[in-house]
């Protein structure tokens, strides 16, 4: 029985530095990915390079900043490249702590609707805010079907949905919420 106890707990060690070894990797590539090529891209926060690069790669037009206006040098820098480069740029803060609510995820929405394509969506770790925006984008925007389309908020990325031990699981309850109001079968 110790024997087991033991493999178990060395298990349960390897799982946990693989996990963070895969999470530390998310964060130093910028956690980008594809939501829907040529139309919406996502990441963790970006640099004035790889804003630069991702213009270049994947003619961003439009980039949406879901952690609001701020006077820190991540912010400045990202006006800054956005107006050199002539990509329109959008604040839309969302607290990935708070519950989002129905008219948000409205004017969320009609943002992402008309905002030049593609778009950039990005929060500080491109896990939480951003998956739920990519979420309710291919949901309410693309007509993806719910299943596919809640995989944007999922671990995959770097969000853990977990009750109580999260705070960022209001994004699984805000989007619980949204389904309801939507008239989509949870």
């Amino acid at each position: 029985m110790r024997r087991y106890v033991v493999w178990a707990g060395r298990l349960a060690a390897l799982i946990g530095v693989v996990g963070s070894a895969f999470l530390i990797g998310l964060q130093l590539a910028g956690n980008f990915h594809e939501v829907i090529p040529g139309e919406l891209y996502r990441a963790a926060q970006p640099s004035s390079g790889q804003i630069e690069r991702y213009v270049r790669q994947y003619g961003i037009r439009t980039i949406v900043n879901l952690r609001g206006p701020s006077s820190a040098p991540w912010y400045v820098g990202e006006l800054a490249t956005s107006e050199r480069l002539g990509v329109k740029h959008f604040n839309f803060g969302m607290s990935s702590s708070k519950p989002f609510t129905l008219a948000r995820a409205k004017e969320l929405v009609a943002l992402l609707r008309d905002a030049p394509k593609p778009i950039l969506i990005h929060c500080r770790s491109g896990a939480d805010r951003t998956g739920l925006a990519s979420l309710i984008y291919l949901q309410q925007i693309a007509g993806v079907d719910e299943e596919t389309a809640e995989q944007q908020l999922s671990i995959r990325f770097g969000h853990f949905g977990i009750p109580v031990l999260s705070p960022t699981f209001a994004m699984d309850e805000s989007w619980e919420a949204l389904e309801e109001a939507f008239g989509l079968a949870s």
